[in-house]
């Protein structure tokens, strides 16, 4: 199937939904249990009484359909992060659940491939592909799943999240407004007010991502969708950077102020009507595995683990002074970590010391080990194995670009969880540097150096 159905697939007409759903209130059904303290849903210690697939359900007097994915080693005793993923206008549950033409790394919205077997996944088909949300029946379809879900599987009642992109972000936006006390967080993808906003003065954690280029849903609407939650979670009003016309890049914020376990950040980038957006193009069409936009969801849902999480920092300049960098030098070697041309795809390697901007690293408070000129130390092809090269590529947020430096002197991919390693335990120049399992070697010892 082309993967502009798979992809953008917005349909003729979204942009006037905005003025004819407007604010309608809308008829709530019944919640679920309120976020809080953890309990053990009715499916925890049992057998699951769901599989993965599709399944059918009886709601507002109408059988409504959805998709869901179970870990692989899903465990009866495990409470799981529940997540939701709203297809677009024309899209369907299982455009979100396959991941269209980009497969399993792209399904839903990139999450399930970053989740790793921690999450159980569902995908509602909308009526009429879409999300209307007529007399709240929407809302109750959701509700009617967390209870069935929750019944039949092991969930952790605190860890419920939201996503979609155009009338899916506008679904996840009234499921922000009307069931704050159900789903801890959400994230927008290019949304609008078209599924209704009932009640939307209570605080939820809300990411709102758009494209400055929109031209189905202008970004002015995604701001104001931002603005209702800055307003609902205390945070300090600001007008946070965007990234110019023209520069193909994205800025992430942060606000500032926000009460704690609430917070609000907002990612503009300069781009179309798509969710997938990639730097350095405006290829609504661009592969979504290689899109910056599902590490970021993917970070801002997962901060909440555990205790009540802090605000994380603004995400810093995409492109920091070059005088900020460091020699990443070789414990064994005495080589520093080298991008001997500074282009996307060019495989890192050993090579003497000279301190050359192909050899100077900053590591950013998002966990990249970033050159000058917008390039980052990253994991070919989101590999995770054994041998995987180490290259530089278009700084994109992605978890293959997250390393963790750390306090034994090895360098771990947050991804892999193995160690930055001199290919072979080679000292030469020109020696290639890989993942590999982390087993002390001198090969696998780093150091920053001035």
């Amino acid at each position: 199937m082309p993967r502009h159905r798979l992809i953008v697939g917005v349909v003729a007409g979204v942009a006037g939904l905005v003025l004819a759903m407007g604010g309608a209130a809308l008829a709530a059904g019944e919640s679920p249990a309120g976020v809080g303290t953890l309990a053990a849903t009715a499916g925890c210690g049992k057998a699951p009484a769901l599989a993965s697939g599709s399944h059918t359900i009886s709601s507002s007097g109408q059988n409504r359909s959805y998709i869901l994915r179970l870990p692989d080693n899903y465990d009866r005793n495990h409470p799981y992060r529940l997540i939701f993923g709203f297809h677009w206008n024309g899209g369907t549950a299982g455009d979100v659940d396959s991941g269209g033409t980009s497969g399993y790394l792209w399904s839903y919205y990139g999450l399930r491939a970053l989740a790793n077997n921690s999450a159980i996944f569902v995908a509602p088909q909308g009526n009429g592909n879409g999300w209307a949300n007529p007399n709240g029946q929407d809302l109750t379809f959701v509700d009617d799943l967390v209870r069935t879900l929750e019944a039949g599987l092991c969930v952790d009642t605190t860890q419920r999240f939201a996503l979609g992109f155009s009338y899916g972000g506008g679904m996840s936006y009234a499921l922000a407004c009307a069931r704050s006390s159900v789903f801890r967080a959400v994230a927008v993808y290019s949304g609008a007010n078209l599924s209704g906003c009932n009640g939307g003065t209570q605080p939820v954690a809300y990411l709102g991502i758009h494209g400055l280029r929109d031209g189905t849903l202008p970004i002015s609407l995604g701001r104001s969708l931002r603005d209702q939650f800055v307003r609902n979670n205390g945070c300090t009003p600001q007008n946070p950077p965007e990234p110019s016309q023209g520069s193909l890049t994205h800025v992430v914020t942060y606000y500032s102020g926000c009460r704690a376990g609430y917070p609000v950040a907002w990612a503009a980038f300069d781009g179309p009507h798509a969710p997938n957006a990639v730097d350095g193009t405006a290829d609504p069409y661009a592969p979504g595995e290689r899109s910056w936009t599902q590490a970021v969801v993917w970070r801002f849902f997962t901060q909440f683990d555990g205790a009540t999480p802090t605000n994380p920092p603004t995400t810093p300049p995409t492109s920091p002074s070059p005088t900020t960098g460091r020699q990443l030098v070789g414990g064994q070697s005495g080589r520093c970590a080298t991008a001997p041309t500074q282009t996307s795809g060019t495989a890192v390697q050993l090579q003497d010391c000279a301190g050359q901007s192909g050899q100077l690293w900053t590591a950013t408070s998002g966990r990249q080990l970033q050159l000058a000129g917008n390039l980052c130390l990253d994991a070919n092809g989101a590999g995770t194995g054994n041998g995987t090269a180490v290259i530089v590529w278009t700084c994109n947020g992605q978890a293959n670009q997250q390393w963790n430096v750390n306090a034994n002197g090895t360098v771990t991919g947050q991804q892999s969880g193995l160690c930055l390693d001199a290919n072979a335990a080679g000292t030469a120049n020109g020696t290639r540097l890989i993942l590999w399992s982390c087993n002390g070697g001198p090969n696998q010892q780093w150091s920053f150096r001035s």
